[in-house]
């Protein structure tokens, strides 16, 4: 299809001349809602020769085409938004992108344009997040204030993404890319934030060092009342570690030492090919013998006694089956497995003894038994497993204390949902209540350390839980925010853990891992610019009103955007172009990608081996260049 652009062009915005037509030029178009099409544009000039003054020339052409076409591209900003919100919103692979452009709009892209069309919607999102950061600023300040949730995250230490997020109302107010998690890095990007969007109500943080002195350093700059709070989630994970790791790692030590579960996973593929083909008929067996509610504790011969042998070491194989899905230290995997291996073993002791006359059946039990023996024997296996479960006893405690059990239904999830709404006066008394229980706690700590002999793991464990509340118990307690009179003057409250950002940073991992297919995610989360963060704004609906009115008006904006570049350029005035934010040039991180790329050159394994085949004379490290050793 062939489109003429020839509007007649108004007069000179200069002299207020004539113009005449300087040139008439195909070009191609792609677009969601014309499809594709070719344009014959018309290039009006002042026929003066005025300029403007930036230098240009004066021209002026047909509106249509600069509305809906990118600058220097044939495609419209409409498949720039479709592409965009496919990638980031709904996580699609560029080929799924591909054939629904195809298909659905008759428009045709190649996998590299699909590429080059979602990182330049993140750039123009960004720009249009920070040309509209006082609408936002109004709006926040209409809530009374908004808390500042911060966060990083990343995949094997690599990619750390750093995000900025309005509390109450869910916003991603600024995202920015990390060398590493380091507070001279931190800082200046939340005084960014507060410089574009206002000074927070409450700054809601981790307990890691870079963020703990990048929050204080924040609130001491502004020099308000501002109270920094810490996650009650992280402050439990950080006493969780530091009290269960070290036992738990002997634990785990020790069933790597005796191979344990390597044996049983060996035992029970073994069985498993010792059934072959007659393994239905054998499970059908164990159905019956799970099924009897006599106490006969005796074990049947043949093939339906070698599949109840399978089971036992299946059973206690599965023991994660036992963890309620939120990962160390809420779940103690190798206790379980410690648990089910007592179980198991003497479980064995009773069938053995009640066993049939089937010697294969009572040889396959005697293995199982040998495999679990020195789980039951040894006494270092009984020694860490009443350490960590004394450990653990004390840990869940402190979680009932704060109430960060999770209920029945959330079970399985890796974060703690969030909690139904509940009126303020409410929520006041449950967060004054949690406070006086985890004051109590702290005293029947130190009345039991004092109570507790010469149980010397015991003191420590209770040393380290009271120095936790100690250190942080000031930044535990001042979620109740008192709103200005022009916002209700009523008191709204700041969520006690930062589970919005742990959520987030989920849901995008999750679309990561959907869109890539892979599930470690150390590469992409490296290579994912940081305004992929920017695009989750655009799921809540107050964001999108504020940004741009509705998705459907998106590109529209965009467009305004480039309008408003051009005109400032030819006024010579400064203007941003929508591009992806730099990140940071300073190389904390040990060995990042760009440094990466250099040293795995061919060059540098050359240049060392050269140096190193010279058969320098050796000399000790800690002599000074220049010196020579002397012999008395």
């Amino acid at each position: 299809m062939l489109v003429f652009a020839k509007e007649q062009p108004g007069p000179c915005v200069i002299c207020g001349g004539p113009m005449r037509v300087q040139k008439t030029f195909p070009h191609g178009g792609r677009t969601i809602e014309h499809g594709t099409f070719e344009v014959c544009e018309t290039v009006w000039v002042c026929a003066a020769g005025c300029h403007h003054p930036s230098g240009a020339l004066v021209t002026q052409r047909a509106e249509l085409p600069a509305k809906i076409i990118m600058p220097n591209r044939v495609v419209g900003y409409d498949v720039m938004v479709f592409v965009g919100l496919q990638r980031f919103i709904h996580h699609r692979q560029r080929e799924e992108i591909r054939a629904a452009l195809r298909d659905k709009h008759g428009v045709s892209l190649s996998s590299g344009e699909v590429s080059e069309l979602a990182k330049l919607f993140l750039g123009y999102l960004r720009v249009l997040h920070e040309a509209h950061a006082n609408e936002f600023r109004r709006a926040l300040k209409s809530d009374g204030g908004w808390p500042l949730h911060i966060d990083a995250t990343g995949e094997d230490g690599r990619g750390t993404l750093l995000v900025a997020m309005a509390g109450w109302r869910r916003w991603v107010l600024g995202a920015w890319k990390l060398p590493t998690e380091r507070s001279d890095a931190i800082t200046p990007n939340l005084r960014t934030v507060v410089r574009q969007f206002g000074a927070p109500c409450a700054v809601m943080r981790d307990l890691g060092r870079a963020m703990r002195k990048s929050a204080d350093e924040l609130v001491d700059e502004l020099d308000q009342q501002i109270p920094v709070l810490a996650c009650h989630l992280h402050f439990l994970k950080d006493i969780g570690n530091d009290l269960l790791d070290a036992e738990h790692g002997k634990l785990r030590d020790l069933f790597r030492h005796f191979k344990v579960r390597p044996r049983l996973r060996s035992l029970t593929r073994d069985l498993g090919l010792k059934l072959g083909e007659e393994i239905e008929e054998a499970r059908n067996g164990l159905k019956i013998w799970q099924d009897n509610e006599e106490n006969s504790h005796t074990i049947s011969g043949g093939k339906d006694g070698i599949a109840t042998v399978r089971a036992l070491a299946q059973w206690v194989l599965d023991y994660q089956a036992d963890s309620t899905g939120q990962d160390f230290p809420f779940d103690r995997p190798f206790l379980e497995l410690f648990d089910r291996c007592v179980l198991a073993h003497r479980a064995l002791a009773e069938y053995l003894r009640k066993s049939s006359e089937d010697t294969r059946v009572y040889k396959t039990l005697q293995r199982l038994q040998c495999i679990l023996y020195p789980v039951v024997a040894d006494v270092p296996f009984a020694q860490v497993a009443k350490r960590l479960r004394s450990r653990s006893k004390l840990f869940d405690e402190l979680r009932e204390v704060l109430r960060l059990v999770p209920r029945e239904s959330d079970r399985g999830r890796t974060v703690l949902s969030k909690p139904s709404p509940q009126p303020v006066e409410q929520a006041m008394e449950e967060l004054r209540d949690i406070q006086e229980s985890v004051e109590q706690f702290y005293i029947s700590l130190e009345s039991r350390r004092s109570n507790c002999g010469s149980a010397q793991d015991t003191r420590c464990a209770i040393d380290l839980i009271t120095q936790h509340l100690e250190t942080h118990h000031e930044f535990l307690w001042g979620h109740d925010i008192h709103l200005p009179a022009e916002a209700g003057g009523s008191i709204r409250l700041v969520d006690r853990t930062n589970n919005i950002l742990e959520s987030f940073f989920h849901g995008m991992k999750h679309g990561e891992r959907r869109r890539s297919g892979r599930k470690i995610l150390t590469q992409d989360f490296e290579h994912l610019p940081p305004e992929a963060a920017l695009a989750c704004n655009l799921n809540r609906p107050d964001y999108v009103t504020i940004l741009c009115g509705s998705l459907d008006q998106l590109a529209d904006a965009f467009a305004e955007l480039d309008a408003k570049r051009r005109k400032n350029n030819l006024a010579g005035l400064p203007s941003v172009n929508p591009g992806l934010a730099q990140p940071s040039k300073i190389a904390s991180a040990s060995l990042p990608s760009a440094d990466r790329k250099i040293i795995r050159s061919e060059n540098m394994r050359r240049r060392i081996t050269s140096a190193a085949k010279a058969r320098a004379p050796r000399a000790s490290p800690m002599r000074s260049p220049g010196r020579r050793a002397t012999v008395k």
